[in-house]
């Protein structure tokens, strides 16, 4: 996240995941995050492909990608292959854009939380999770952007 601290300008935000991926993006001022849109291409390396054609055409100077670590923090099978996905991106990108990793406890949840405060279901709630996680990380990665020395 250092890094990123560096730079000015817009960051993305990913939630990854095998069917869907969500995507959101913070206003230049990184004061807020905007969920973006949902992909569901298949596939890590696709997956990655569209994410970094996204961030290029929305003139990111950086991706934060959410990493689900175990609630003892350790790093499972899920977490591994969300880091994988974000070196595969950051390969993708090249070293113009930045991507950096955040932990995302408990994100889905609080996605989940609030879906269930206004009363969203269904296909609807299908079609918001991604992307709303995927706001909720990287809020929580501006937010820690700000306060960081």
């Amino acid at each position: 996240m250092q890094i990123l601290k560096q730079t000015k300008g817009k960051l993305l935000g990913v939630d990854f995941g095998d069917k869907r991926t969500g995507i959101a993006v913070s206003d230049s001022l990184r004061t807020m995050a905007s969920g973006r849109q949902t992909i569901a291409v298949g596939g890590m390396e696709k997956t990655a492909e569209k994410t970094a054609e996204i961030a290029r055409e929305l003139g990111v100077v950086g991706v934060v990608v959410g990493v689900p670590v175990n609630m003892d923090g350790s790093f499972g099978p899920r977490a591994q292959h969300a880091q994988k996905f974000a070196n595969i991106l950051q390969f993708k990108l090249g070293e113009s854009i930045h991507v950096a990793t955040l932990d995302e406890r408990m994100t889905t949840m609080a996605a989940s939380r609030y879906l269930n405060e206004t009363d969203t279901r269904g296909a609807k709630r299908k079609q918001v999770i991604d992307t709303l996680s995927a706001e909720i990380i990287l809020q929580n990665a501006l937010d820690k952007l700000k306060y960081m020395q």
